[in-house]
């Protein structure tokens, strides 16, 4: 049983230090490269995407605003055109 502990510790540093070396070969740093260069190009990507969906939300919100106000004073001009004509019958009947 020692035995087999002492040979599985002897593995694990063995395995170990052929991972540390392949890991700071130079084959491996061009991996590591090419892969922070992909991410970088992901990170500017969504960042396009953000821009556009940002600038697409801003329309947006701008043409509700403005139909908003266009439906706001659609109301008021017919508020005040009701008035009016409250007005108008009121000296019609007035007047007689």
């Amino acid at each position: 049983m020692n035995w087999l502990c002492a040979r599985c510790v002897g593995y694990g540093i063995l395995i170990g230090t052929a991972g540390v070396k392949i890991l700071a070969s130079d084959d491996a740093k061009k991996v590591y490269t090419n892969v922070t260069a992909a991410v970088l190009r992901g990170v500017d990507s969504i960042a396009e995407t953000y821009e556009n969906i940002k600038e697409n939300c801003e329309d947006i919100v701008s043409d509700a605003k403005l139909i908003n106000r266009d439906r706001y004073e659609a109301k008021e001009a017919k508020l005040i055109e009701d008035a009016k004509a409250v007005l108008k019958a009121e000296k019609e009947k007035q007047a007689e």
